[in-house]
């Protein structure tokens, strides 16, 4: 159905889109490209969410008159309502595109067809799924929260090839060599929000910023801390956007966390703990995508226990620790060795001197 041009021109927007890869959210990161009589006529991506979509960055790249006729390849259907900017398909109508390739529909449900259903009432030729599952990859946190209400999780740790994270006493710094924990810093800038656990907070005071990568807008730092422990001196508390999510009212604490720019939000479960879930809805409510998350031991086994954890990003060093020291996960033990947990290698390579692995939890 599609043939090598059409290919090429969406792997080239494909790399488009992936410039706004740190920068779009709570956008998708799209890229578009505008071929005419077989050349190159306009290209552009979206870069910031509020300004203009990839479609209209292509079609003033290609003047006007040039884009009439042509085919636009795109890698998100484009829109058809009016959020921030206007919808892309009246752009593209006005422009006098014949056809319009989009690597993927879009799961919002405000568009979800609707746009290239538009599109073909007024005569423009459609066709979508070339290099669906490359776009989908692209915005994997966009689609999560669109279909299933929460964002992409993404849960990432450092450990000797042991599966050990720190010593007994909780120095941690650092298994891993300075190449890979500057890896984890692209990972962290992709994020839209960094989430920690307060176990983490007091014992490694960490700052949860992107600093090893350029980036324009730092993530969203979130602590899950269900006591309001979070020491007012932490680090964390320096003027950044926080969010404390806890399961105890305590005004006093909540005041003092108020005072040094926390913003407190309370959502217990049945047992005094936070509800992981609650607040992960709560992330997507707020235009969240892809959540970070370097935390404890405890903090992982709860995500993974209530089956919160999309994909693992772990860190392994050519080095041994010892059974003494802590683990990656706080896990109950298993009846069978049928009750594991399967995982389904994505990447594995290997940063500086350590090996990276990126894996998805097997449903």
């Amino acid at each position: 159905m599609f043939s090598a041009a059409d290919h090429e021109h969406m792997a080239r927007a494909l790399r488009l889109a992936e410039r706004g890869l740190y920068t779009t959210s709570p956008n998708p990161r799209v890229g578009c490209v505008l071929v005419r009589d077989d050349a190159v006529v306009g290209e552009g991506w979206h870069q910031r969410a509020g300004e203009a979509h990839a479609e209209v960055h292509a079609l003033q790249a290609a003047g006007g008159a040039a884009a009439r006729g042509a085919t636009a390849y795109v890698t998100l259907e484009p829109c058809n309502h009016h959020g921030r900017t206007p919808p892309c398909v009246d752009a593209l109508l006005a422009a006098g595109v014949a056809r319009v390739v989009a690597a993927m529909t879009d799961p919002n449900p405000l568009v979800a067809g609707q746009g290239l259903a538009r599109l073909r009432a007024a005569g423009v030729a459609t066709e979508h799924g070339l290099l669906e599952n490359e776009a989908r990859e692209l915005n994997v946190g966009f689609v999560a929260r669109m279909t299933c209400g929460r964002p992409w999780l993404r849960l990432k740790a450092a450990a000797s090839v042991d599966g050990r994270t720190a010593l007994a006493s909780g120095e941690s710094q650092w298994i891993t060599g300075p190449e890979a924990r500057c890896d984890g810093h692209r990972w962290r800038a992709r994020a839209c929000a960094i989430l920690t656990g307060v176990g983490t907070v007091r014992d490694d005071d960490p700052q949860l910023t992107v600093r090893d990568v350029e980036t324009t807008r730092q993530p969203l730092r979130v602590v899950v801390d269900s006591r309001l422990e979070t020491p007012p001196t932490a680090r964390l508390l320096d003027g950044r956007p926080l969010l404390v999510i806890g399961a105890v009212a305590d005004p006093a604490r909540v005041d003092a966390l108020a005072a040094r720019g926390a913003e407190v939000l309370l959502l217990p479960n049945a047992d005094g703990k936070v509800d992981l879930a609650a607040a992960l809805a709560e992330l997507a409510r707020r235009g969240i995508n892809e959540v970070h998350a370097e935390a404890g031991a405890r903090l992982n086994g709860s995500l993974l226990r209530a089956g919160l954890v999309d994909e693992l990003l772990l860190y392994l060093a050519p080095s041994l620790i010892g059974d003494a020291a802590r683990g990656l996960f706080d896990l109950p033990a298993l009846a069978a060795l049928a009750d594991r947990r399967r995982l389904q290698w994505q990447d594995v390579r290997q940063v500086g001197a350590d090996l990276r692995i990126v894996a998805r939890l097997v449903a």
